[in-house]
This record gives structure tokens, sequence and C-alpha cells, in this order.
């Protein structure tokens, strides 16, 4: 036999030991001929899907995927420093089948994890955020939609099967705001997310080199993709203050998130101001060149938000285990962006699913491991800090 033969036998083995099985739990199924994942159930790690992402996109459009800021450390301080965070496993503690569902907003999910808002989809894939959505409802897992997508709020509604939370990049006309945000709200969205972070705008080296490498047309290729709720006068108004968030709060019935708050001192104004939630985030190291992992600002932001209102966070988890210590930290609840948009480009929504699979299984399997039978059990004594955040 060859040496390809015994391997796909023994990954075969794998996945069928009852010894293994909590940890394979993700049905995988070797694929013919090839080290690389020749289906989404191929792929064991979301990040193997990163350079089959890559290589399934053009240059401008993995460029604008893999951009962070400037020199892009802080999108690689964000998936580093989980390193620095281990767990402290709880043996003998019986914990079979944990309950890793959620209410978030007063509805139920399947776990905390959510898909945050990644803009334009169909650069990476024909299905777009529908794809996303889809696959979203198959797991019972919470979508924030970009004011940047490719594809109505009403129609990704119809593929959810329920309105998406809505991520706002606000109109720089407040007439503009006000049509935005009474348009999704019809929709039957119960969720803003007003992304606050890049108002002072943005330095994407990493995009803008991808794109003067690519030949395409662009004009031609996106054509009939004109984004259904572009602002006229552009978005992000730097003159923006806490005043709006009040604004807000008094236009809608929506919860007012505030995406893109990473400090203590943002978090008791948020309070002050009546948001009712908080995303700490960076946007993926796509802001500002802080050098702070959202994982490492997230302790700060919960002790500022003093349990009044529930703190969020994205960026750089590419674990269930990594979603475990945000948990242990003080999250509500977790998003993904680049990984389901790795998984979406290479496999459309059977990608997205996958990704969702292998990530609720390693929580799970974490949680079993520190002995935690439900999410609202887990907390801090399960991890250990840095002393810097200790």
């Amino acid at each position: 036999m060859t040496s390809l033969h015994h391997r796909r036998r023994f990954l075969r083995f794998l996945a069928g030991s009852p010894f293994l099985a909590p940890a394979f739990a993700q049905n995988f199924v070797p694929g013919p001929g090839t080290d690389k994942a020749a289906t989404a159930r191929d792929v064991l790690d979301v990040r193997e899907l990163e350079p089959l992402a890559h290589e399934a996109l053009p240059p401008a459009h993995w460029g604008y995927l893999a951009s962070g800021t400037d020199d892009d450390y802080t999108l690689q301080a964000n998936i580093g420093a989980f390193k620095h965070i281990g767990l402290r496993p709880k043996r003998l503690s019986g914990v079979e089948k944990p309950d890793t569902s959620v209410d978030l907003f007063g509805a139920r999910y399947a776990s905390p994890l959510y898909l945050s808002a990644v803009g334009a989809q169909w650069m990476f894939h024909p299905d777009g955020e529908l794809g996303s959505a889809r696959a979203a409802k198959l797991k019972r897992t919470a979508q924030m939609l970009s004011s940047a997508t490719s594809i109505s709020v009403e129609d990704v509604a119809g593929a959810l099967g329920a309105a998406p939370w809505y991520q706002l990049y606000m109109p720089a006309d407040w007439k503009e705001t006000e049509s935005l945000v009474r348009r999704v709200e019809a929709a039957g969205c119960t969720v803003l997310a007003w992304t606050v972070d890049i108002l002072g705008g943005r330095n994407l080296e990493t995009a803008t080199r991808g794109a003067r490498t690519d030949t395409r047309n662009c004009p031609v290729c996106h054509t009939g993709r004109k984004m259904p709720m572009s602002a006229k006068g552009g978005t992000n108004p730097g003159t923006a203050t806490w005043d709006y968030v009040d604004k807000l709060k008094k236009m809608t019935r929506m919860k007012v998130i505030l995406k893109g708050l990473d400090t203590r001192e943002d978090a008791r104004r948020a309070v002050e101001h009546g948001a009712d939630g908080i995303v700490v985030s960076n946007h993926g190291g796509r802001s500002t060149e802080t050098l702070r992992p959202t994982i490492e600002c997230l302790p700060e932001v919960v002790d500022g938000a003093r349990g009044r209102i529930p703190v969020f966070v994205d960026g750089g988890f590419r674990r269930g285990s990594d979603v475990y210590k945000a948990l242990a930290l003080g999250a509500k609840a977790v998003g993904i962006g680049r990984p389901y948009i790795y998984g979406l480009s290479a496999f459309g929504q059977a990608g997205v699913e996958r990704v969702l699979d292998i990530m609720n299984g390693e929580l799970a399997l974490t949680m079993r491991q520190c002995g935690v039978a439900s999410i609202a059990a887990i907390d801090r004594a399960s991890v250990t800090l840095p002393t810097t955040l200790a």
C-alpha cells in the first residue's frame, strides 16, 4: 500500500475512534489524493481555509480581506495574544454534553459565536451574504450584516429566516442616516451596531498593494454590484460625538450597540449615554495600529461596563478555545469575521458551516475539559492571565 493510502486509513480510524470521537465531532472525511482539503468536510482547522481562500480570490479581493492597517501589527497581535492566556482544566467533573446555547437580545442561539459584519461578500463568493445567512440559519447562529452589504437587508433576512443584526456605517448626512435606520428597522432588525472605530480614517496598505497587482478591469467587475445602501454623501463623519449616540437612541426602538470600543473610559461613557451593548473591536486590526489585541482590551472594557450592559468582542479568534477564553474574561458573545469569509471564499455556504462546526466543536470540547456545563458557568477562574491582565 502507498503511504497516502495508509494515511487516509489512519485518519478514518481517528475519525471513528470512540476514544477520540469528541475531538473529531466535526465529522471529518479525508479528501482524495492530496493533503489540501478537497471539500469543506475535509477541513480540520479553520486556519487551513486561509491559503485556500487566497488561492480562490483575485489579488484585489484577497488584499482587502488580508489587510490590517499600517504594518498589520495589530492584526497579528489579535491572533497571537491568545497564546499568552492559559486554561485551568477541571478533571472528573462529569460534564458530558455541555450546553453552548445563549440568549442574545431576546433570541436563543446555539452558541455564543456570531458572524461579524464583513462588507461586499460577493467579492468572495457569488452567493455573498446569502451563503453566510443560509449557513447561519442552519447552525442557529446570529449574523451581523454590514452597511456595505452587496445584497439588501431584506433579501438577507429572507435567507436567514429572521432579520440580521445591522452594522451601521453612519452616513455623513443625518437625513440619510434617518432613512437608513428606518429601512433596517422596517426590515425587522432588532440590533443596530454603530461602528465608531474608523471615523478618523485608516491606512490599509496591504489592500492597496493587492489592488495595484490586480490586472482585471475593476469597473467591469463591479458593474451591477452597487452596494444597495451606499450613502451619497459618504459615511463615517469625523465630526461625530457622543451626542450621536443619544440621537440614535431617540430615533429607533432597536438595541443600539457601539462597535469599536477598547478602553475602560469609553465603556463608561457608552453606559452613560444609554448604549445597549459594546463590541470590543479594532476592526480586525483595520482601524488604528494600537498594538493592543482585543482579548487584552476586553477585561478593562468589562470593568468599565460594570455589568450594566453586555460586552461582545471580535478580532483574532481562530479556535473554540479562544472563544472560551473571551467568555471567561466577561464577554457575552464572540464575533468572527475572516474565518467564515475564508470558508465562504473556498467552499461557499458549506465553508461557513464548516467553520461554525469546527469552532463550536472546539468550544464544547474545552468546556468538557474545564468542567463547565453551560456558557453561564464559565468564569475567570478557569483561565490564567499574563501579569499585565491579572
